[in-house]
């Protein structure tokens, strides 16, 4: 089939070039750039983790062959306990797993039968090229990406349901070349059936729906191999961020919090529903890094099974006490777990963790959750995403961007959920704020860690419990009077306590982050205006949409869908005009 050109507009991203149509009949989405470029970098460095965890079950599995001739007694210890060897493995990896399966997923023989077939000459456990699952591919630019510019990825499965999409990607991946069209395997197929007739098969899967991917969740966690990723993108902020309280609660099973945290929270109530739709199928996940950007949320977690391991999920689980009258939060953990005997029992969390009333201002609480509270990253795994992407800069269209986010990500406290807001502090206590530095320094200074975070300029992350932070505030309130509020009023009710600490103000020498220090960039303006989620494919561009598209996309390619647009609704005004 030839390809007219003229028909199209050429999109180049990365290595990959799609033919766009005018007609808007397949989605594309050119913010998402940095979505994909963070994606190829995850995906890079997980083949090389993968292989790096490839290479240490062999020499494990080496050592603890068991030799033909008889051994001495020192050495049978060794040989005896295979479980050691699987836990040396896992210290290693990003979480307790069952190497084993992670790398011989494909291969159900028992390591005793991998040695004997080895010494017969049989290569055994070979690692082979991570299979790929893009479950909603759309015009295949991301599947086309990962087949061209990522080293060591061997198939990629590129999946959609609409028939349109399907074509436009079969036509991109023929526009791209014999490579992009060996690698990529474009089908017409409902995702979620696809994953479901596919258990265990894929090393990667990719999640990029346009709004929530909740019905996707289920079947994924059943496709990813043991040791896999999947990498899942939710864009319904509104819904995950307290706009629509009860349809989160409906699609996520979390009840989300209109606060300042709301999109730290939205990442976290994700990973607790893919968390839950996990431990269905004996499952459970390990973060390796979660990130909120532009208009939605991403988060990059791999996928084990174990029963043993899944009990652990309650301690991973807390529900969230807000105040409403003040910016104090807490977390009410929903289990805990008590060891006897060298056994661990699991039992259901201490509570109440807060009084009816708050105890710096006296107001009531909101409840939300559960969600996430255990990290959200892995600090390892971020070094080594931000070095590759430095080493190959030249390769990330947004490397800007994605380099700036990741830098501020592996600056962040990885065991604080949530964070706050130093001007919420001081418009509760109606005070001049004092500047980031000199906060941090009084923090630093009674002995508390703080970092920023990655998803708020203005947010600050701390394990100082709230008494201390507010004794802080107290302390710059007596230096930087305010003026008399009524008594009622939260911040009243927090000045008239005397401070318990006296805080210390002086210049603390890790106040600024090391990014902070060498001025490196960590939050970028967008590229360009109208920088956001872009129309559903398929659907007509108006003057309506002159804030998401800008008006040059309505000036452009559709002036004929604008100028029937008004004829349409006078014909509809003339039908509906009462006679009288």
């Amino acid at each position: 089939m030839s390809i007219d050109v003229s028909e199209f507009t050429v999109v180049k991203e990365g290595e990959a070039e799609i033919l766009m149509h005018a007609k808007n009949e397949v989605f594309y989405n050119k913010t998402q750039v940095n979505n994909r470029d963070i994606s190829i970098a995850v995906l890079r460095t997980f083949i090389f983790k993968r292989k790096q965890e490839h290479e240490s079950f062999l020499s494990r599995r080496k050592r603890a062959q068991i030799p033909q001739e008889p051994i001495s007694e020192t050495e049978a210890p060794i040989i005896s306990d295979p479980e050691a060897t699987t836990d040396s493995v896992n210290e290693k990896s990003s979480g307790p797993c069952e190497i084993s399966e992670v790398i011989f997923h494909n291969q159900p023989c028992s390591i005793g039968n991998e040695s004997v077939e080895t010494h017969e000459g049989k290569v055994q456990g070979e690692l082979k090229p991570p299979r790929v699952l893009e479950a909603l591919s759309a015009s295949g630019l991301r599947a086309i990406r990962y087949a061209r510019e990522v080293e060591g990825i061997g198939q990629v499965v590129a999946l959609d349901n609409d028939k349109a999409s399907v074509e436009a990607c079969r036509r991109n991946l023929k526009f791209n070349g014999s490579l992009a069209s060996s690698k990529v395997d474009s089908q017409l197929a409902d995702a979620r059936v696809y994953m479901l007739t596919h258990p265990k098969e894929f090393d990667m899967v990719d999640l990029d729906p346009y709004g929530s991917p909740s019905v996707f969740l289920d079947s994924a966690v059943q496709s990813i191999a043991d040791g896999g990723m999947l990498m899942c993108t939710a864009t319904d902020m509104a819904v995950l961020c307290g706009g629509n309280g009860e349809v989160c609660y409906s699609k996520y099973g979390s009840y989300p919090l209109r606060a300042k945290y709301c999109h730290e929270m939205a990442l976290r109530i994700l990973l607790s529903c893919i968390e839950s739709h996990a431990n269905r199928y004996k499952r459970y996940i390990v973060p390796i890094l979660s990130v909120q950007m532009d208009f939605y949320v991403r988060v990059f977690v791999r996928v084990y099974t174990s029963a043993g391991a899944m009990k652990n999920t309650p301690l991973k689980l807390s529900y969230i006490y807000q105040c409403v009258g003040c910016d104090s939060f807490h977390l009410q953990p929903i289990g805990r777990t008590v060891s006897k005997h060298n056994s661990v029992r699991y039992l259901p969390g201490f509570g109440p963790a807060v009084p009816q009333e708050c105890s710096d201002c006296g107001k009531k609480y909101n409840m939300a959750g559960p969600i996430w509270s255990a990290p959200i990253h892995d600090p390892e795994w971020v070094t080594s995403i931000l070095e590759d992407v430095k080493l190959m800069k030249d390769r990330y269209p947004a490397y800007n961007r994605i380099s700036a986010v990741l830098t501020t990500i592996s600056e962040e406290l990885p065991d604080v959920p949530l964070f706050l807001s130093l001007h919420n502090l001081c418009a509760t206590l109606k005070c001049n704020s004092p500047s980031a530095v000199i906060f941090r320094s009084a923090v630093i200074n009674a002995g508390y860690r703080i970092s920023g975070t990655h998803v708020n300029p203005l947010g600050l992350k701390s394990d100082a419990p709230m008494n201390v932070i507010w004794d802080i505030m107290r302390c710059w309130v007596k230096s930087h009077p305010v003026k008399a509020q009524p008594p009622e009023h939260a911040g009243s009710i927090i000045l008239a306590k005397e401070p318990e600490l006296q805080a210390n103000f002086a210049r603390a020498v890790a106040s600024l982050s090391k990014a902070q220090a060498k001025k490196i960039a960590r939050f970028l303006p967008n590229p360009e205006r109208h920088w956001g989620p872009k129309l559903r494919a398929g659907r007509t561009i108006t003057s309506k949409h002159v804030s998401l598209l800008g008006p040059q996309a309505i000036n452009g390619s559709s002036n004929q869908e604008e100028g029937d647009e008004p004829q349409a609704k006078r014909k509809r005004a003339e039908d509906s005009t009462p006679t009288s």
